[in-house]
């Protein structure tokens, strides 16, 4: 792959990892917490989503962190964290 392909996104799986069903999800405080860590260069990415319906419509933000780790359920148990985290300190405000 050419150097200005990966400079400007093309063909980086790590970009735009592909969705999976969560490796892993609990409920926190009324929002459900899903890890969904993806291979990212030999290692799994943290990433999850936060959701929780309001007034009758689902809402939906996901996170990715720069945090990697070699086995799955490293990265499936920070990523459950991060998300109480966002939960703990944002509320319903992460999703405005």
């Amino acid at each position: 792959m050419s150097f200005l392909k990966r400079l400007f996104g093309g063909g980086n799986e790590a970009a735009e990892p592909k969705t999976a069903a969560p490796a892993k999800q609990i409920e926190h405080k009324g929002f459900l917490i899903s890890a969904t860590p993806y291979k990212a260069e030999g290692q799994y990415q943290t990433c999850g989503v936060v959701s929780k319906e309001i007034d009758g419509v689902m809402k939906e933000h996901k996170f990715i962190r720069a945090d990697r780790f070699a086995g799955l359920d490293d990265a499936v148990d920070i990523s459950i964290k991060k998300g109480i985290q966002l939960v703990d300190e944002q509320g319903e405000k992460i999703f405005g």
